[in-house]
This record gives C-alpha cells, structure tokens and sequence, in this order.
C-alpha cells in the first residue's frame, strides 16, 4: 500500500459551512492511496478501542489515526482506474484510489473525524448512509452544507452512535456520481458485544457492495445515464472470474455483509448451507424474529448481513439469482436460434466471411468455452474455469471454500477442493432405459429422434373402444360483426 500526504496551501478546509482554523488545515491526516483489486487480509486495530475487523471482498479497511480521543480519517475523491476482471479495466471516479472506496470501521460510541478532500472535476458531498448523527453532517449538497468544490476539503465530526453495517455515497449529482463507481462501505462494531442483545462475534465477517454499470464492450467509461439496462453486474466493482472467493474454515461462524447500491433488487443465494439474516439498515434482528433462508432478496439501497456455519466443506457458488446477472457484456437483441439448422446456410456464409461461427442454435453453453475474438477491454459474455471445466457465468457470482485445516487467519484461495471418494454425480453406464414419451398438447407424440410433435388425427370407434386414424377437416367460423361471438 501506498500512502501520501494531502497538505492543501490554499484550497480552503471547511468545517461545514464554516472555515477552521489554520492549525487544522496543517494537521490533516494522511490519505493512504490503494490500487490494488485483491482482497487486503484485516489487521487489528493498534489503537483506540479493539474490535473484530472485516474482511472486504476485493477491497480493504481505511487506516486511521487517534488524535486527541477523536478517531480521524482522510477520504479523497478522486478519478481511479479499476479492474472488473482480468482483462479489462474501467475508468471510474472513487476514493482513495479505487471504486469503492475503503471501508471505514469504527466502534459504537467513537468520536469520528472524516477529512475528505475533492479531486474530482466537479463538486461533491459524502452521505452517510444510515447513520444517526447531526443533521448539519448528513451530506446532502445545498440542503445541509454547501458542495465541496473542487480542491477544497470539508470535515465532518460525529459520534458513531449505534453498531451495524452502514454505506457512504456522494449526495451531489447523485446520478453521475454513483454511477462513476462513488460509494463505499462502513461498519460500526458494538462496544460491549457480549452485552449487545442480539449480536454474536463471528470467526470471519465479509462484506462488500452491490453496484453495476454500463460500458459498451472496448469502451473503459461507463453511460452514466443508463437507468436499467446494465451490463456489467459487479461485486465491488468486480465481476467473475475477477471476484475472490470467501474462504472459511470448517465449523467457523460467518457473517456477510452486504450493501445494495445498483439499481434494482438482487435475491442473493448460498449453495450448500442455511444463514439467518441477523442485520438490516435498521440495526439488528431481534433472534426471535429471524428464520433460516438459502435465498436472500436486498433491494436498492438496502443492507443486510446473514449469518451461518461452515459446517459442509467444498467449493460452494455465491451468486445472485437474477440469471442475466450472472453475464457479462452480452446483446439483448440477439435472437433465440435454438432449433435453427445452420448446416446449409454456414457453408454459403463461411464462403464469404470465413471466421463466421455458429451458435445458439443448441443454447448458449458453447459461450463458457469458446474464445471468440472481442473487442480491446471487453469481457467474455460467460467465463471462468473450473476443475470440470468451463463455469459458465460472470457478473455477480464466486465460490465461498469451506475447507478443514485452515488457520485463523488464512484468507488465502485453498484451490480446488479435492472430493471423497464417490462423492461427486457420474454418467450412467448401465442397461439404457428407452423413454416413455409424454402425448402432446395437440394429440401426438414427441418424436425422440427430431424433437418435434408427430400429429395423429383420430376419432373414436362407435362402440368406444379405440380410434381409427384418419384426416378430419374442421370448419371454423370466426366471431365478427356487431354482435361479437353471437356470429
């Protein structure tokens, strides 16, 4: 990691709306400054008071220092460049070198000091996403404090009153900005965890943010007036295969974090294991109104954190539930050709663009495993590679490894996870079985070699007791006129 030093000469410090003084202005934190997309192991606090630190998912945990009882921070918003994936990068603005920001972690009860600085090319604000705190520090351009403008510095000051998972994001053209990859992630710890009704300590406590975007493949600069039609689905700013797995031990307490920032809901589902939502926006549930889910739906704006216990090892998917948020960059007005015969139209095709290649004409699965050209800094529709083969998904998706002899503290990919013996699904290799074909809807049968209804028209012998087939015209008259089906 990097660090440097944020002294601003001339560009005015503000407390607010007012100035502070030129004793404050020299006594800025540091900014530390990250770049890199990997996931930075916790380290625990060496001042002010202990808690068990997150881990976030592709990102990191903001320094800080003490300084008179008040626990201070320096954020810099600031344009970054941020890889999704291998394979392509996106320019987008952020904090303190990427998108999103760091987490900020503090304890119930703390004195909270947040430099922020704006080296973006417009003004800005911070909101603090569910915070209780003076209205005067809420964030909200022009309705609580005037916009940070460019080059200037604003303080916000404020006790973090209540633990739980929390999110800060820009209240300055909210559009824009949130849609440039502006937001970030913040937790508050209880104070007294034993004491806290509710909350237990868990072994390994994720968390990470929802957001999406939109940019056309070999462009880096997402539309930033898309409203609906993303197509890049991320997890901190990440898709998969660029998305870390969550690694944990066997018989940990895992506790996930998640905060919604993108557009729409997302039912985020774990293979494998039960969890229990135990925190909302609101703080946390009461143990008695909580039930087990495999599924769970966040909605804009939104943060929940669930709970479970890594108690059935392997490699386990994580993914939301959405389909098309599970891809990549793909085209929506591509038609079904499932079905299709190509076989006749190829050959005249190929005469004349010779890399023509067919598809979509079995489904789509031939996508996880072909590598079509693309364009510069786009990514593949479907990727990632398992030890089977092809995965078959991007966007929002990854593996949470559940794994037997893990240290405490060891975040690192374990790999593939070796299965017992007779423990994974096999071909059938025995006696065939000839399917029994269901009739159709139309009276015929499915034929197994085409696919496709074989019609048998037939009426019944008078004596009922089977059909003779044969061909039978049916006349039908279609309503009309004025009086409807009465004609």
């Amino acid at each position: 990691m990097n660090t440097r030093r944020h002294f601003l000469g001339g560009a005015g410090v503000l407390f607010g709306a007012a100035a502070v003084s030129r004793a404050a202005k020299g006594a800025v934190p540091e900014a530390p400054l990250q770049s890199s997309a990997a996931t930075i192991a916790p380290k625990h606090p060496g001042s002010g008071r202990p808690y068990n630190p997150v881990v976030t998912l592709n990102g990191w945990t903001l320094p800080f220092r003490m300084k008179n009882g008040w626990k201070e921070f320096h954020l810099i918003a600031e344009p970054v460049v941020r890889e999704i994936a291998p394979g392509m990068k996106a320019r987008l603005w952020g904090y303190n070198g990427q998108s999103p920001g760091p987490t900020i972690e503090v304890v119930e009860g703390d004195k909270v000091r947040l430099f922020v600085t704006n080296k973006l090319p417009e003004h800005t604000t911070i909101h603090w996403h569910g915070q209780r705190l003076p209205n005067g520090m809420d964030g909200v351009g022009g309705l609580n404090q005037p916009q940070i403008q460019p080059g200037q510095t604003f303080v916000y000051e404020f006790e973090a009153r209540r633990p739980g998972t929390f999110m800060y994001h820009p209240h300055a053209d909210e559009m824009t900005q949130m849609a440039m990859g502006m937001m970030g992630f913040w937790v508050t710890h209880p104070k007294n965890p034993l004491a806290t009704p509710g909350y237990q300590d868990c072994d390994r406590d994720y968390c990470f943010l929802l957001n999406a975007y939109d940019i056309e493949p070999g462009s880096a600069v997402p539309k930033i007036n898309t409203m609906l039609d993303f197509n890049l689905w991320t997890w901190n700013s990440r898709a998969f295969p660029g998305i870390d797995p969550l690694v944990c031990r066997m018989g940990d307490r895992v506790r996930v974090r998640i905060g919604n920032l993108t557009m729409t809901n997302h039912p985020i589902h774990l293979h494998g294991h039960e969890f229990v939502v135990t925190q909302t926006d609101g703080g946390i549930v009461p143990p008695t109104a909580r039930w087990p889910e495999v599924t769970t739906d966040i909605a804009v704006g939104q943060m929940r954190a669930f709970e479970f216990v890594a108690t059935e090892p392997g490699d386990w998917a994580f993914h939301c539930h959405k389909s098309h948020h599970t891809m990549n960059p793909m085209g929506h007005d591509v038609p079904t050709m499932i079905g299709v015969d190509h076989k006749d139209v190829v050959t005249k095709i190929t005469r004349l663009i010779p890399e023509y290649m067919v598809m979509g004409e079995r489904g789509m699965a031939d996508m996880g495993e072909m590598e079509m050209p693309l364009p510069d800094n786009t990514l593949p529709m479907m990727t990632g590679a398992g030890q089977f083969g092809p995965i078959e998904m991007g966007g929002m998706f990854t593996v949470v490894k559940v794994r037997e002899g893990l240290a405490r503290g060891d975040y690192k990919d374990p790999g593939d996870y070796k299965f017992p013996k007779a423990t994974t699904s096999y071909e059938w290799t025995g006696e065939s079985m000839n399917p029994i074909r269901a009739p159709s809807s139309r009276g015929g049968e499915i034929d197994p070699a085409t696919g496709r209804v074989r019609e048998i028209r037939a009426e019944l012998r008078p004596d009922n007791t089977g059909a003779t087939p044969r061909e039978i015209t049916v006349t039908v008259k279609k309503p009309g006129g004025s009086g409807g089906h009465s004609h």
